[in-house]
């Protein structure tokens, strides 16, 4: 279960609660950061300053949107109008519509469509004691960046009563709320916060269950036009080891990625740290020291798909035949993120788990632009990566690392192109969504 845990590792380092909120103008002017253009960011709104507690620095959506290029068509009407995210969570968020009500008012957003169903059940049996309020969290979060980046798009909540942890539990039931999902036409988008780490699944059951998995989204890709969206994990290259200690999870002492990530129907998304200056926007790769990090490397259950053999020789030699994770990248770190109001505070999202959100709201906006669900975006995405569109599309991430040296874990660098911790980097949503829509037709 990667974000709940992300979610009790960061509240138990400190509360973060604003003491003092403020409205304030930030105007970034265009620069370059890594070798790449950033996006002019012009004053749009409410702003919030450095939190308390973890240090966090607070953006608004308005700063969030400019980073990653998606302001410019949010001000031609491209909201996610028409569109529909379906998230998948354990167990239900109580305060979901209150929390999100207010964070639509601070920032002046329009009244969040938000639609909660169990068709599991509510009988909620929790594994660790803090993961009802971790899930609770983690729901929060989801609503707060698709809203945030994509604010007139629908948000459907599909809970299942049984806690996703490490190894295959809560995975069967998972399963069952996206085939509902499409068998009921809830929308084409689903965003997946979750994860397990394939050292977790790989004894019979785990890819007995991983396989029926690729299954369902190789069918639902290529005959139903869904898009799938995955946290890479919030592990680094290690990833976590047990399933038999859900509770106390402890990383893997040799490289592992993590499931769904690696499947190769589904987006993998990695983390960065996201720098939002008064004249600047740069990133790097995530990673804490202290444990969080960029999921990322290659797989040990799938094979190298046909999408990733373009990548030059170069950065082949390095798959060995396998499923490389992730393919792109966003905000991930816990101290400087898109700020979200839970439960009477205000903090930063966190975890490569704000990746998927993040990405799936970039794809309703692009779903609204084409007139028509993009489907799977994989290949397109490969082969913008290995054009000269690259350069315009990405911010290419080439600081940083995902290795976990407590477990002596080395990982892998960011490095100019595709690599195995931010894969081809993060989005310039005016450049890229448009050249996806063309290579996809």
């Amino acid at each position: 279960m990667r974000s709940p845990n992300a979610w009790r590792a960061i509240r138990l380092l400190a509360p973060l609660a604003v003491v003092s909120l403020v409205l304030a103008a930030c105007g970034l002017t265009t620069g370059t950061t890594q070798g790449t253009p950033v996006p002019s960011i012009t004053p749009g709104g409410p702003t919030l300053p450095p939190g308390s507690g973890l240090g966090a620095h607070l953006y608004s959506p308005d700063q969030v949107r400019a980073a990653y290029g998606a302001q410019s068509l949010y001000e031609k009407g491209f909201t996610g109008k028409g569109q529909t995210v379906v998230l998948i969570e354990s167990f239900d968020a109580p305060n979901i519509v209150s929390d999100t009500a207010h964070f639509s008012s601070y920032f002046h957003l329009p009244p969040a469509q938000i639609t909660v169903l169990s068709p599991l059940g509510t009988n909620n049996v929790a594994t660790c004691s803090s993961d009802t309020s971790g899930w609770a969290g983690e729901t929060t979060e989801d609503v707060a960046i698709i809203h945030g980046i994509a604010p007139d798009a629908k948000i459907v909540i599909l809970t299942s009563p049984v806690d996703e942890t490490e190894g295959v539990a809560g995975l069967p039931e998972f399963r069952q709320l996206e085939q509902y999902a499409i068998d009921h036409q809830l929308g084409n988008i689903i965003s997946q916060s979750f994860g397990a780490s394939e050292i977790s699944l790989g004894d019979s059951a785990g890819q007995a269950e991983v396989a029926k998995w690729a299954s369902f989204y190789q069918d639902a890709t290529t005959n139903k036009h869904m898009t799938f969206i995955a946290s890479s994990g919030d592990g680094g290259a290690a990833d976590y080891a047990n399933a038999d200690d859900a509770c106390n999870q402890r990383l893997a002492s040799k490289r592992s990625t993590s499931f769904p990530a690696d499947v190769p129907w589904v987006t993998g998304i990695g983390g960065t740290q996201l720098n939002i200056t008064s004249t600047s926007v740069g990133e790097s790769a995530w990673n804490d020291n202290l444990g969080g990090a960029s999921g990322g490397g290659f797989s040990t259950l799938f094979s190298q798909p046909d999408f990733q053999k373009t990548l030059p020789a170069g950065v082949q030699s390095q798959f060995g035949g396998k499923r490389g994770v992730p393919d792109v990248s966003s905000s991930a770190d816990e101290t400087r993120g898109l700020a979200m109001y839970f439960q009477g505070n205000w903090q930063p999202v966190s975890g490569t788990s704000a990746g998927a959100p993040m990405w799936s709201a970039l794809m309703a906006i692009a779903n609204q632009m084409a007139g028509h669900p993009l489907g799977f975006i994989n290949p397109a995405l490969y082969k913008i990566g290995t054009s000269e569109k690259a350069a315009t599309d990405f911010r290419d991430i080439t600081q940083g690392n995902n290795g976990q040296p407590q477990v002596g874990v080395s990982g892998f660098d960011a490095v100019p192109g595709w690599d195995a911790v931010t894969g081809f980097g993060s989005p310039i949503a005016e450049k890229l969504l448009p050249d996806l829509i063309a290579t996809i037709g």
